[in-house]
């Protein structure tokens, strides 16, 4: 009966931390949007519901903590009760990054932006791919999947190269650019932390699997 219990609490955590990675992924869609549309109001609230992230991550960091103490885990339930705090504390930091996205937003403001977006809402669909990815590998404990999924960090990073080449041209032909274009700048630096990051999570996922710390992108 023990064990059962144990069980039914770790498979509700999970759902939790999955809950807690459609919140941030849903986040991230709305910075973008906030940014493409400079939509202000749902700019400002991205970054005030990065507060109700930041109160999910310490919730279920609590309830791992609780299981810790009072259950009795196997080796495998520690690793998975582990893997979870790190992956939350993981996703709290991708909804700072995506409100952080919503800032620049805050302070582009209406000032008509320098140059079409393409290259930031594509590396916004690549994160969130590789989010979704990871979180499936956790759910189906495929650790091959979770090696594939951190590779695609480094087409995140191609574009973050890219957006700052771009950039860069944009403030040497026209100084009135530097501004704007240096939070633009920020807004990728965000994408490429939030990618980043999803690679931690594939790093737990396979860890959780077959007990291994395996480093990803170490020359990322």
């Amino acid at each position: 009966m023990v064990r059962e219990g144990l069980v039914r609490s770790l498979q509700a955590l999970e759902a939790e931390v999955e809950g807690l990675g459609r919140a941030v992924a849903q986040a991230l869609r709305h910075a973008l949007h906030s940014l493409k549309a400079q939509d202000l109001e749902l700019a400002q609230a991205v970054v005030s519901g990065d507060l109700e992230i930041n109160r999910q991550r310490f919730a279920i960091e609590e309830k791992c903590l609780e299981l810790l103490a009072t259950q009795q885990p196997m080796a495998s339930d520690l690793r998975l009760i582990t893997a979870l705090m790190h992956i939350v504390t993981d996703l709290e930091r991708m909804g700072d990054h995506a409100a952080g996205l919503a800032r620049i937003t805050l302070l582009i403001g209406k000032t008509p932006l320098i140059k079409p977006l393409v290259d930031i809402p594509r590396m916004t669909e690549l994160a969130l791919g590789m989010l979704e990815g990871a979180l499936d590998a956790l759910r189906r404990r495929d650790a091959e999947a979770a090696r594939r999924i951190a590779l695609r960090d480094d087409e995140v990073d191609a574009l973050h190269d890219q957006v700052h080449r771009e950039l860069f041209l944009l403030m040497i032909q026209e100084p009135r650019n530097i501004t704007q274009a240096t939070y633009l700048m920020w807004a990728s630096h965000n994408l490429e932390r939030f990618a980043d990051l999803v690679t931690n999570i594939c790093e737990r996922v396979i860890f959780v699997v077959t007990g291994r710390m395996e480093e990803l992108n170490v020359s990322g």
